[in-house]
């Protein structure tokens, strides 16, 4: 028998194989820096778009695949109303939203091989003024807010505050007294007095971090001023400057401030029962400097109208209802508005008046966007750059919360707050929930409850 005599492969060094690991590390790292490999991973599972506003999509691959869209009627590409088409990876995918629906959109390599799909809600065109103009705001609130505890003399050598006593907190806000409801301080004074006369107690109904307590308290009488007290501080209502950010003329509303407005003494959430907005003039402004804001100094028009009233305050702001563009409006007709997902960083302006009523552009960049999918204030930094603003007020003052942000032609959002140390730089909220607080725009969860929209080709 002969035997065949084999050489068996040295296996690859411990230097080979380093070297081959060095190489394919380099090789994905050049690869993943392609303009390819990026469109890839940054492509979106979900987009929504505005009826009538096309959206360009970019793979940036030399190949051909097949595009499928199982409602046509709802979405087009590249203006094909075919629900079956070939598309060059090449060149940009135009996306046509033609009516308001739900669409679903993939795209297969060689016929067979899945590459991405894309689900797409399309929603009613909307488009809304942006507003600049500064603003008086006065508003009460929706009972009598606890802003603090007041020691009431007794006797000689004897003080007592019977709501401390009673357990109510600084922010409660005492929406009912013996079943009645309370709007305004005048109502408190003449049963304050029969409860301390007839010595009973007062019956307060509280809310509390959004939950209703009861308890009792028994007014004492003031030796010293010979009126009947309840040992509280209490206030009812609350006026300041801001900012409109929009009005949205087919609805009828309006949004401004870009956040929620709170009692200064307990810094909580003032619950409003009523209010208005009115025209206001701008006649100084204190310039912000590292470690102290500035701020608009302004006052209400004595012949100015009521712009409109006050039916919400939330995180995101003030919002009402509006009958008319306000006067001084740098627009006249609507501008399209941009979700979160738009939001670039880059070159934006801001819509803000810095002298009497006239509305001016300022320049800004926005230097960091956080992507949300949920309402959340601060969804970007902003930065100011425009060297007249600069010098007119350091940066961002206070009053000028509210004042919208524009980027490449469509509303963005709004400034809400100033860097105290860098009075240059602040925060931004995205329209979006400003329009959801409106109730202009559906919310996430209202989305998943309606239904898909389907009409016949």
């Amino acid at each position: 028998m002969l035997r065949i005599a084999t050489k068996e492969c040295d296996p690859l060094t411990p230097y080979v194989k380093r070297l081959i690991g060095l190489m394919l590390v380099i090789i994905i790292c050049a690869g993943s820096t392609t303009p390819s490999f990026r469109a890839y991973v940054t492509w979106p599972q979900q987009l929504r778009l505005f009826e009538g506003q096309q959206k360009h999509l970019n793979l940036s691959m030399p190949v051909m695949a097949k595009a499928t869209i199982d409602h046509p009627e709802i979405l087009q590409v590249n203006g094909n109303k075919e629900a079956v088409m070939n598309v060059s990876l090449n060149q940009p995918l135009a996306l046509q939203p033609k009516q308001v629906g739900q669409a679903e959109l993939k795209l297969k390599l060689f016929n067979r091989i899945p590459l991405r799909s894309l689900k797409v809600n399309v929603v009613p065109d909307l488009r809304v003024i942006p507003g600049g103009q500064t603003i008086g705001v006065k508003v009460k609130s929706n009972g009598i807010l606890v802003v603090g505890h007041h020691l009431v003399q007794v006797e000689d050598n004897r003080k007592v505050s019977p709501g401390e006593e009673a357990g109510v907190k600084l922010g409660d806000l005492i929406v009912r007294i013996n079943e009645e409801r309370i709007q305004d301080l005048s109502q408190v004074g003449s049963l304050v007095k029969a409860a301390g006369e007839g010595k009973k107690p007062l019956k307060l109904e509280v809310r509390r971090n959004g939950q209703l307590l009861n308890t009792e308290l028994r007014p004492a009488y003031d030796a010293e001023d010979k009126t009947w007290r309840l040992g509280l501080y209490i206030r009812d209502s609350a006026a300041g400057v801001g900012t409109l950010t929009f009005y949205a003329p087919d609805q009828g509303v309006y949004g401004a401030l870009g956040h929620v407005i709170t009692d200064l003494d307990t810094q909580t959430p003032i619950e409003v029962g009523r209010g208005e907005i009115l025209q206001s003039n701008v006649t100084s402004i204190s310039k912000s400097q590292n470690g102290e804001p500035g701020e608009k100094r302004a006052h209400f028009l004595k012949e100015g109208r009521v712009l409109g009233n006050v039916e919400r305050n939330t995180p995101f702001g003030i919002f009402g209802k509006m009958k008319s563009n306000p006067d001084h409006s740098l627009f006249k007709k609507g501008i399209p508005i941009a979700f979160n997902e738009e939001v670039r960083e880059g070159p934006a302006e801001m819509l803000t008046v810095v002298n009497g009523q006239e509305v001016e552009r300022f320049k800004i960049e926005i230097v960091h966007v956080t992507r949300q999918t949920a309402p959340a204030t601060k969804g970007m930094v902003i930065k100011i750059t425009d060297p007249r603003l600069l010098q007119k007020t350091g940066g961002i003052v206070q009053g000028m919360s509210g004042s919208p942000i524009i980027q490449n032609n469509k509303l963005i959002g709004a400034v809400t707050h100033v860097f105290v140390n860098n009075p240059s730089s602040g925060y931004g909220c995205f329209i979006e929930w400003m329009l959801q607080d409106a109730g202009v725009v559906l919310t996430q969860s209202q989305w998943k409850t309606t239904k898909k929209v389907h009409v016949p080709a």
